[in-house]
């Protein structure tokens, strides 16, 4: 659906018509033709609160209203009502059809509604598309769930721990076993990533474990030693994700669930004797 109060809002700011469709993602014929009808309709901003984009498009194009005898649903309130707790698509689609029924309106079928209602969340919601540089920025992590080796001394499964380094541009991925997420297997972990990718990135970005990160506020960054002198030693900097924050290194999340799916799930049933 087009933004139409994105549109009068930026247009009362002055902005051009080629900068409004650049930021809506319309073209410029749209954009030029919601103007004129706002300006025949005496449409200016500030507008209501409760003059949603879908009651908008209803003013402005009543013969859209419905299609074929279909009700159009309001997905603005939809998506307004999908950030409440416990609400979920099929249970707004059971009121939309409760409510069609009151208003003797045919309803779509579920199928149809979810897949008007994601299209429409795709145009409305904001998104940043970030932009990488290749060997620019490797980001690392240890998977969550680990793999079982058999101890043979002890006769005992032990948990293996996996460690996961991504490239944030091909997300090209590094992966090995480790018997624990120790100082020194951490940092070999690192090696072992370099020499295999054939070089070291300007940017790291792990997680604040104590392994590699001491203490990390927004006044104060403190590096564990030997990972202060592994970086120092391969000329990158680190740059640990705020805490509680993974999506500051989105790539190595990415990778963690590839691994636990493809590598971890799939070798569930096998049995391992060594790292």
């Amino acid at each position: 659906m087009v933004n139409y109060r994105e549109i009068i809002k930026l247009k009362s700011e002055n902005f051009s018509n080629a900068a409004i469709a650049v930021n809506v993602g319309s073209s410029r014929n749209t954009v030029a033709a919601v103007i004129k009808l706002a300006e025949t309709h005496e449409l200016s901003w500030p507008l209501p609160e409760d003059l949603s984009n879908h009651k908008i498009e209803r003013m402005f194009y009543p013969e859209r209203g419905h299609n074929e005898g279909y009700k159009l649903p309001d997905f603005e309130h939809i998506h307004n009502e999908l950030a409440k707790p416990g609400v979920t698509l099929t249970l707004l689609w059971a009121e939309y059809c409760e409510k069609c029924e009151q208003e003797h309106s045919i309803p779509y079928q579920r199928t149809q509604f979810c897949d008007k209602y994601r299209s429409f969340a795709v145009t409305t919601k904001a998104t940043l598309r970030i932009k990488h540089k290749p060997g620019e920025v490797l980001e690392v992590d240890w998977v969550g769930d680990t793999i079982p080796v058999m101890d043979a001394a002890l006769g005992v499964e032990v948990p293996a721990y996996v460690f996961v380094a991504t490239l944030s541009c091909s997300m090209y991925s590094y992966v090995e076993a480790f018997p624990d997420m120790k100082s020194h297997n951490w940092i070999e972990a690192h090696v072992h990533a370099y020499n295999f990718f054939g070089g070291s990135t300007r940017i790291l970005v792990p997680d604040n474990l104590k392994t590699g990160v001491i203490k990390n506020t927004r006044s104060e960054l403190i590096l564990n030693r030997s990972y202060h002198e592994m970086a120092e030693h391969y000329g990158t900097a680190v740059i640990p994700a705020r805490p509680v924050k993974p999506k500051d290194k989105p790539s190595a999340e990415g990778s963690v669930k590839v691994v636990e799916t493809w590598i971890l799930a799939a070798l569930r049933n096998r049995k391992f004797f060594f790292i």
